[in-house]
């Protein structure tokens, strides 16, 4: 799962970015951002997959994994009609859009709410750009004696009339999410979590006059964070208490990310190898198995499944076996947040 950071000049992504790939130790030299968009793989840390862990005391324990992806340059609106590196952020599965909430350079007033529309109403041209282009191809084309087939004509007119009245996609997600139109990766369809980037001292969120109606919002404190994410454990939890930050911003950023994509987890004991793996809510169990191995779906006969907190109020797999807890599901089953899935199948 892919998110790409993005904000006008200034915003503070990059601070962002490097508090979010600071916190497990993971921070690496991801390359220059000026050059190529920099990636970072990060940890997804679970206090279940912990306790499954001390349990089944596997050889190995793999943990979900969520890049995050930080490109060269935002185009500005001087160069609206150019999808530019806009490219870098086209195969995330959401953006991240940091806005600036404190003094910058020169003493400039902080205007979070002016930065966001900027930057949506530059995106929402540039999708209008890309529609726009592939209909007169289509017209072309049409002239020629060549009749447009399905309803992508139909669909990319839609497109068009919505983004003309200034509203992104992703207000019109039973659109945006027909088959035919995924190749356009529009970027004002992508869900979106605003990250209110404060000063230091500053806890809460500004007031908005016009508060978008269709994205997550949050705040955290980029500069101090990615500052207490360089400290040793024991200086960070003292400048943690002392700023009254519960949860790092990382752990807040990839719960949103959850909640933004509507991901669960659910985890598997395979070959001395306990795992968690990412999916969409409400996915059946034969495609679960098909996130776990090609074969597992190929063959699937059932799943094996057994909550989490039946597990741990049972103790052991035993335990709630003799309980009744462990229950056989199977194809159409949908797994559950939590649900640890031994899939039974046969090639």
């Amino acid at each position: 799962m892919k998110l790409g950071l993005v904000g006008l000049p200034q915003s503070g992504k990059s601070t962002v970015f490097a508090a979010l790939t600071g916190v497990r130790g993971e921070k690496k030299d991801y390359g220059s951002p000026r050059a190529a968009p920099r990636i970072a793989p990060i940890t997804v840390a679970d206090e279940r997959l912990d306790f499954l862990t001390k349990i089944y005391n596997p050889k190995k324990t793999t943990y979900a994994k969520i890049e995050y992806l930080l490109p060269s340059e935002i185009p500005t609106s001087s160069s609206k009609s150019e999808r530019g590196v806009w490219n870098q952020v086209l195969p995330c599965y959401a953006l991240l859009h940091v806005v600036r909430n404190f003094e910058g350079s020169g003493g400039s007033p902080a205007a979070p709410e002016q930065e966001f529309w900027q930057l949506e109403e530059d995106m929402i041209l540039s999708d209008l750009v890309v529609a726009e282009k592939r209909i007169e191809r289509i017209e072309l084309d049409k002239k020629r004696g060549k009749k447009p087939e399905g309803e992508e004509f139909s669909l990319l007119k839609s497109c068009c009339e919505h983004l003309e009245t200034g509203h992104p996609l992703r207000r019109k997600p039973e659109l945006a999410s027909k088959q035919v139109l995924k190749g356009f990766t529009f970027l004002s369809a992508k869900p979106m979590l605003v990250i209110i980037n404060n000063d230091d001292e500053d806890e809460e969120a500004p007031e908005w006059d016009n508060r978008p109606e269709d994205v997550e919002m949050m705040v955290v404190r980029g500069r101090l964070e990615m500052d207490i994410s360089s400290m040793t454990p024991d200086e960070s939890e003292e400048f943690l208490e002392a700023y009254h930050i519960q949860e790092s911003a990382l752990d807040r950023v990839i719960k949103n990310s959850y909640k933004l994509l509507n991901r669960i987890s659910f985890f598997t004991v395979i070959s001395d190898e306990v795992r968690a793996w990412s999916i969409t809510a409400g996915t059946p169990a034969f495609e679960a198995a098909g996130t776990v191995h090609s074969d597992m779906q190929k063959g699937f006969i059932r799943a094996e499944t057994l909550a989490f907190e039946d597990l741990k109020t049972c103790g052991t797999f035993q335990e709630a076996k003799k309980a009744g807890l462990v229950r056989l599901e199977g194809k159409g089953y949908e797994v559950k947040d939590g649900d640890i899935i031994n899939f039974r199948f046969n090639i």
